[in-house]
């Protein structure tokens, strides 16, 4: 079976409200057993015209394990914490 990632490119507009969503969104990780690949650090862009700011990659064990994390209440906690506090891009991908 494939596994499930769940990728964001987050612009962090508020740094201090941000603070809140890590919180909520790091418990909604534990109790969903995400696998955290990445989770901020040095970026380089190599080619292209890309701006992906703070990069997170989570790991589930399947595409819709880690398409349902996201409607979780755990998850749906830490979004309604981040409302105005970042630029949110979040793709769910099948991978290996």
């Amino acid at each position: 079976m494939s596994s499930g990632y769940v990728i964001a490119s987050v612009t962090v507009t508020n740094p201090a409200q941000y603070e809140e969503y890590r919180k909520w969104s790091t418990e909604a990780m534990r109790v969903h057993g995400a696998e955290v690949c990445i989770r901020g650090g040095k970026v380089e862009v190599l080619e292209g015209d890309w701006h992906p700011g703070r990069l997170v990659v989570l790991k589930f064990p399947s595409f819709d394990a880690a398409r349902a994390f996201y409607d979780t209440p755990e998850y749906q906690k830490a979004k309604a914490a981040r409302e105005g506090a970042a630029i949110m891009r979040l793709v769910c991908v099948e991978g290996s």
